[in-house]
């Protein structure tokens, strides 16, 4: 959802930094953003940072605090990617089912779901809550194709991050990456078969 249904990421990136510093006590420059925060469950994540597995009461007041943050810093400014929603309209008109896999917890999912009224079309979800391994791991993207009836290697995966596309194209998905979070470069060396800005040039992956 993050950084493929709409431009968030710097929110969640400027959270991060926030609750890094403030209850972790770690400064988190772009190459921590990029290899050890973008894309992952929040548990994950506070262990690739620290190298430590956190606690419970350590994963519950990091995931209060940086996901509450969020939300204010996005409220209000939350928009589709461009082309989103002809695409989806596209996939519809061809009969094609399609899945959210998000590492988000059902209250940001809501959250940004409410805010882009999209939330009528993504009827088949996965969650973070939803796996015991997250991103990188193939297994959200698994379970999502499960979802939907196929196999994954009958799926197009849409990913913004190096560790989704990771994740989708270890779970055997096509990968079309958007570089709204990372360079084409590094999602194609992730395993992203092609990249693209937005949405608008669909027709040039759907055939």
């Amino acid at each position: 959802m993050d950084g493929v249904l709409t431009l968030n990421n710097h929110f969640h990136r400027q959270a991060w930094q926030e609750v890094a510093a403030g209850v972790l006590g770690l400064h988190l420059g772009a190459h921590e953003l990029d290899t050890k925060v973008d894309g992952g469950r929040n548990p994950e994540i506070i262990e690739r940072l620290t190298g430590q597995v956190p606690d419970e009461a350590l994963v519950r007041r990091v995931h209060d605090t940086k996901e509450g943050r969020y939300r204010a810093l996005a409220a209000g400014a939350l928009r589709e990617v461009p082309g989103l929603s002809a695409y989806l309209d596209a996939l519809d008109a061809r009969g094609i089912p399609f899945a959210l896999v998000t590492s988000a917890d059902a209250v940001n999912v809501a959250f940004g779901m409410e805010a882009l009224g999209l939330g009528h079309r993504f009827t088949v979800r996965v969650l973070g809550e939803d796996v015991t391994r997250g991103k990188p791991h193939p297994e959200p993207f698994v379970l999502g194709a499960a979802r939907l009836g196929l196999s994954p290697t009958d799926c197009l995966a849409h990913e913004d991050a190096v560790n989704g596309v990771r994740s989708a194209a270890g779970a055997g998905c096509r990968v079309v990456a958007l570089t709204t979070t990372a360079p084409a470069q590094a999602l194609q060396a992730a395993g992203a078969a092609l990249s693209a800005p937005d949405f608008t040039g669909w027709a040039a992956w759907l055939v």
